[in-house]
Formats: structure tokens, sequence, C-alpha cells
């Protein structure tokens, strides 16, 4: 009996470690993203996950969206497509 237990552990020990290093902050970033995009307010500059940058202009809490001003005009995207990670970096102050 404490044979088939102790073959179990190598498989018990791959699990702890993926959970730990690969499921746990994948759900604290997903987290993170969500209140990122619960909190966003008008005149916040953002990026999107596709890369462009604006500022946002008009929020829509019926349908989840927003609408960005960039450089070519207005433009209307999901607030899912907000990237929070370039969003933080774009906010920062300037170091010197």
């Amino acid at each position: 009996m404490e044979e088939g237990i102790a073959g179990m552990w190598p498989m018990i020990l791959i699990f702890v470690v993926a959970y730990f290093f690969m499921i746990r902050p994948q759900m604290k970033r997903q987290k993170d993203e969500k209140r990122f995009a619960a909190e966003l307010k008008r005149g916040d500059k953002v990026v999107t996950k596709s890369g462009m940058y604006g500022k946002v202009v008009d929020l829509n809490d019926k349908d989840h969206s927003c609408v960005l001003e960039t450089m070519a005009g207005k433009i209307k995207f999901d607030r899912s497509a907000i990237s929070l990670e370039m969003s933080k970096k774009l906010s920062a102050p300037a170091k010197k």
C-alpha cells in the first residue's frame, strides 16, 4: 500500500508546483485586469492590446465599451481590449 502512495508523490508535487507557478498567477492577472477595466474613468490615457494609444472619452456600462480619442479620431472599444500593463507604463511618471 505504501508503494502506491509513494508513487503518487511526484504527480502531486508536479500539480502543486504547476498551480503556484502557472495557474495562480494567471488567476491574479485576470482579476487585476477586470478591476482595471471596472475602474476606468474619463481622461485616462490607455493602450489597447493591439497597440493603439488613446484617451478615454466616454464609458458605456450597458455593453462594457468605451470610446477612445486617438490622433485618427474617436474609436469604440470593448473595455477588455485595453491592456493593463501597457497602460500602467503610459501613466507612470517619467524617470529621470
